[in-house]
């Protein structure tokens, strides 16, 4: 995921019901249960580990193992009773790294509740979040973390001083992180981006050639495809530890699809059953997860913005803010502005915030006209307002005429150049070197003959800038060298150099 371009806005579910579902999660839950029963008679190891005589009667407190043992981890045999105390010690490890419980002398081992199981109870459901977010961080760190069993064998090997040899284990503990927050990182921008699959879930496949495969290759090589299924099986691994943690919901890789013929090189990449892409595994990231990853992104510095964050803000505020946002999101967010005020005030607010030469003036115009679009006939008294004003009067002649409202004055041919003009302007701005924009192009110098003898003319800050754009986009050569033609002539008249 870069970290320059713009994070799409995430909708959030309320704090209250977010708190719930932290509540809920498997993790945080048995964590909770287990500093409930901890006490005078609980004994830690110096790094606060619970004893290791004391797991089996954690175990039994969460109901993994004795009479009450419920779920599919229920202890029937010695692999059972070994599952179950290990995720009686995943819970334990979570519970100290909270604060839900806290070691009161290490000397002696012992422990008590800590503030967090009070917060837990009685807490603001922000402060339920914050102790499911520390739970979260304790996780990811474990995720991070190779196979137990290699890490036992790497550390029995250890020499006298103790030191472990990474590079022996291929691992690289700063390299693993930043990986599985690129994989989190894209499976955000999956889920809050319009051209992601929503709040669907993600082929597993896809999630690792995201973060393997370069953008500009067509067809991967079997190295490449190799990594692909090296960090497919990463991940299957890493995700059934967050799920637990209601990060995700997760269907793993199908163990059967590693033992069919050819299944283990199908895995990779080359021999992806298309047609069965889910038996590779499937995840989903949580309304909760959502909220947790938004949360990560923000505390590491990027800006992740929320639908509804800028409902109590000015239409300034709006307008500059929705400006980057897909278009569904500046819909949302410019929905949940307008439930705020009255129709006709905010359509007068609109207007004003609209007006502008700066750079971001065009789209701030077309932010408005999309949002007066919302207000509807209710808003007529404040176009008619600004019918004669330079920079907005065309754009109410326009939403006018849209509304079927008459006695609508003819705009001068100056101010249809300008609106022209300002329109393109803020196409580029909102979408680039967009197909959409190159059937704008394409379709203005086809219907108006002598477009470019004119519009180099215009009075307005973009119009050299548009006139390249048009030159750029134009599939014609002719046109094409027209348009470059005028933006030259539209620099001359500004008193600039053309390139």
């Amino acid at each position: 995921m870069s970290d320059s371009s713009p994070l799409p806005p995430v909708r959030l579910r309320p704090e209250a019901e977010l708190a719930r579902d932290a509540l809920a999660t498997p993790l945080l839950s048995r964590a909770a249960r287990l500093a409930r029963w901890a006490g005078p008679e609980t004994r830690v190891e110096p790094g606060g580990e619970l004893a290791e005589e004391q797991l089996p009667a954690a175990a039994e407190v969460l109901g993994l193992v004795g009479a009450n043992a419920e779920g599919a981890a229920s202890a029937e045999g010695a692999g059972a009773v070994e599952e179950a105390v290990g995720l009686a010690d995943e819970a334990w490890q979570v519970a100290v790294h909270t604060g839900l419980v806290t070691v009161t002398d290490e000397e002696r081992g012992t422990v008590e509740a800590g503030e967090a199981l009070r917060l837990l109870t009685s807490g603001s459901p922000r402060d339920v979040l914050e102790v499911w977010l520390g739970a979260l961080e304790a996780v990811l760190a474990d995720a991070s973390v190779p196979d137990l069993g290699e890490m036992e064998a790497l550390l029995e090997e250890a020499g006298e001083d103790g030191e472990v040899d990474l590079s022996s284990l291929d691992w690289d503990p700063e390299a693993e992180a930043a990986f599985l927050d690129g994989v989190l990182g894209n499976l955000y921008l999956l889920t809050a981006g319009e051209d992601g699959p929503g709040e669907g879930p993600v082929p597993l496949p896809a999630l690792a050639a995201s973060m393997i495969v370069p953008e500009d290759m067509e067809e991967p090589t079997d190295e490449v495809l190799e990594q692909v299924s090296d960090a497919l099986m990463r991940l299957d691994d890493q995700f059934r530890l967050l799920e637990p943690i209601g990060l995700v919901e997760f269907r793993p890789v199908d163990e059967e699809v590693l033992t069919e013929e050819g299944g283990s090189d199908g895995a990779g990449g080359s021999g992806i059953d298309e047609a069965d892409v889910s038996r590779y595994g499937m995840v989903r990231l949580t309304p909760l997860g959502l909220y947790g990853l938004r949360a990560r992104l923000l505390a590491a510095g990027y800006e992740a913005p929320v639908v509804g964050e800028l409902a109590d803000k000015g239409a300034d505020v709006l307008l500059d803010g929705t400006g980057a946002f897909p278009p569904g999101a500046a819909r949302a967010e410019t929905e949940q502005w307008l439930a705020r005020r009255e129709p006709l005030a905010a359509a007068r607010e609109l207007l004003s915030a609209a007006r502008g030469a700066d750079a971001g003036a065009p789209l701030r115009r077309l932010r408005c006209q999309q949002a007066l679009s919302l207000v509807g006939a209710v808003a007529e008294p404040a176009l008619r307002e600004v019918l004669d004003d330079a920079e907005l009067g065309g754009l109410a002649r326009v939403w006018l005429a849209e509304h079927g409202a008459a006695d609508v004055p003819a705009p001068p041919e100056s101010m249809v150049f300008w609106l022209t003009i300002d329109t393109l302007a803020a196409q580029l701005a909102a979408e680039g070197n967009s197909a959409e924009l190159r059937e704008l192009v394409e379709g203005l110098a086809a219907g108006h003959s002598g477009f470019f003898a004119s519009a180099w003319r215009v009075e307005h800050p973009a119009t050299a800038e548009v006139l390249e754009a048009m030159g750029r986009l134009h599939p014609d050569k002719k046109v094409a060298k027209e348009a470059r033609k005028a933006a030259f002539k539209a620099r001359s008249q500004r008193g600039e150099q053309g390139e």
